[in-house]
C-alpha cells in the first residue's frame, strides 16, 4: 500500500490553512499545520514536501525557505500573496521547487506538489506500484516510462509521455495551460504555449478512441477515459 504524502503547511492566515488542509485531506494526503516560521523548524515529525507562506507573523518565510533548504532537499513550494517577481526569483534562489501566488485553488496546489515531488523523486514513486490501467485498454508504467494500448507499446516522444502522465493523474480534472507547462515542462516557463497544443493533438491522434482531451477555451485541458473503456474510472498514482 501506498504511504499518504505527508505536507507540512506553515500558514498563519487560518481560513486559508483550514481551506488548503481540508482540500488536501479530502484527496489522500497528511497534513501538520503550523502557523509560525519557528514551529517549522522545530517540527519534528517527518514531511515529505512543504507548502510554505512568506508572510509569517515572527519572520520572513524566505528565511525559513533558506533554513529548510540547507537541512534537506525536502521539496518546498511558496504559496504567497506576493506576486512581485523579485520575491518569486529570491525564493527560487534560496532553494524553493515552486511559488504559488495567492489565491490558488487545492487543484492547482495538488498539482504542483505532485510535479515537483515527481521532478526530485521520478523513480522512487514510480516504483512503488506496477503499471496502472486506465480503462481495459490503456496502461501507463511509470518506472519504465512506456505506455501500451491493447497490449501494444505506443511510441510517444518523452513530452507526450510527460504530458499524457501528468493529466492521467487525476482523470476529469481541468488543468491550466500555466500548472500543465510548469509541470511538464519547466517550473518557470513563461514562453508561449503552442507547443502543449502540438502536443495534444499527437495524443489525441496516437490514443484516439481511449482518452479525449477537451479544450477549456481561455482555461486549459481536461482529459477523460472514454466511456465503455473504463472499469472504474480510471487509475492513477498519487
Amino acid at each position: 500500500m501506498v504511504r499518504p504524502v505527508r505536507v507540512l503547511l506553515v500558514e498563519d492566515d487560518e481560513p486559508v490553512a483550514e481551506s488548503l488542509r481540508r482540500g488536501l485531506l479530502r484527496y489522500g494526503f497528511e497534513v501538520a499545520w503550523v502557523t509560525t516560521g519557528a514551529a517549522a523548524l522545530s517540527h519534528a515529525e517527518p514531511y515529505d514536501v512543504v507548502l510554505l507562506d512568506l508572510g509569517l507573523p515572527d519572520t520572513d518565510g524566505l528565511d525559513v525557505c533558506k533554513v529548510l533548504r540547507e537541512r534537506s532537499e525536502v521539496p518546498i513550494i511558496v504559496i504567497s500573496a506576493r506576486s512581485d517577481e523579485t520575491d518569486r526569483v529570491v525564493g527560487l534562489e534560496l532553494g524553493a521547487d515552486d511559488y504559488v501566488s495567492k489565491p490558488f485553488g487545492v487543484r492547482e496546489v495538488i498539482a504542483r506538489i505532485r510535479a515537483v515531488m515527481r521532478r526530485m523523486q521520478p523513480r522512487t514513486a514510480a516504483a512503488e506500484a506496477g503499471p496502472d490501467r486506465y480503462g481495459d485498454r490503456l496502461t501507463i508504467d511509470r518506472k519504465a516510462a512506456r505506455v501500451r494500448l491493447d497490449g501494444e507499446e505506443v511510441a510517444l516522444a518523452p513530452k507526450e509521455y510527460d504530458l499524457l502522465a501528468f493529466l492521467t493523474e487525476e482523470p476529469g480534472a481541468l488543468m491550466s495551460r500555466e500548472q500543465i507547462m510548469e509541470a511538464v515542462w519547466d517550473a518557470n516557463w513563461f514562453g508561449p504555449t503552442k507547443t502543449l497544443d502540438v502536443h495534444v493533438a499527437a495524443l489525441r491522434r496516437k490514443l484516439a478512441g481511449v482518452i479525449t482531451i477537451e479544450a477549456v477555451r481561455g482555461v486549459g485541458f481536461r482529459l477523460e477515459i472514454v466511456k465503455g473503456d473504463q472499469d472504474n474510472g480510471g487509475g492513477g498514482t498519487s
